[in-house]
């Protein structure tokens, strides 16, 4: 079987000096391998051809068959590296807490221990008739949420 931590160092090895990024390595037990890259300005496919012939110059077919998948990380899903919170910093995202809360809103700001999401509640003022729209910043950490992902406005 190959060894994910081979497949890892020889993406490694492609990504220096560029400015894509690992998201995830899966390899199944079948030596299906599936590589997941991302980057600030989207994934070309020409890279992933690129990045797919590397990955098979550094494997001998004759050892072991397998299948190669490479690919961007899906957009509308969830986060799986700390840098995907960086790269949408200023763009729309959607939270899901482990309480079952799911908000929607802007990115601020992401650290290593948590990030920052701007949003929009309604808020009803003392005297006023009705609610008003108010920008609130609610912070977490990556263990109170099942999911952070981009989401795609059409607007």
């Amino acid at each position: 079987m190959i060894e994910k931590k081979t497949v890892c160092q020889i993406v490694e090895e492609w990504l220096e000096g560029k400015d894509y990024f690992l998201v995830e390595v899966t390899v199944s037990p079948d030596d299906k391998i599936v590589v997941e890259i991302d980057h600030a300005e989207g994934v070309w496919i020409e890279d992933c051809v690129e990045l797919s012939r590397y990955i098979e110059s550094k494997l001998n077919r004759e050892e072991e068959d397998y299948e190669l998948e490479v690919g961007s990380a899906g957009i509308g899903q969830p986060f799986k590296v700390l840098q995907q919170y960086y790269i949408h910093i200023g763009q729309e995202v959607e939270v899901m807490t482990k309480g079952g809360q799911k908000l929607t809103g802007v990115l601020k700001d992401a650290d290593e221990e948590k990030f920052t999401v701007s949003v929009q509640k309604k808020v009803k003022m003392e005297g006023a008739k009705r609610p008003k729209l108010v920008e609130e910043d609610e912070t977490f950490t990556y263990e109170q949420i099942k999911y952070t992902k981009y989401l795609i406005s059409f607007k």
